[in-house]
């Protein structure tokens, strides 16, 4: 019973540091443009003629 001393405190201040990357994503703008980033990876961009 000992150990749930700091287990207690280490899961749930890893909680919170997972909540606040999870706040900074939101702030930062990681979620607003979920396909852009995917269509850009298909895009071919080397196509002849096109400079």
């Amino acid at each position: 019973m000992n150990i749930l001393v700091y287990l207690v405190p280490i899961a749930l201040s890893l909680g919170l540091l997972g909540l606040a990357a999870f706040l900074w994503s939101l702030k930062t703008g990681q979620f607003e443009d979920l396909d852009g980033a995917a269509w850009r990876a298909i895009q071919d961009d080397d196509l002849p003629g096109r400079e």
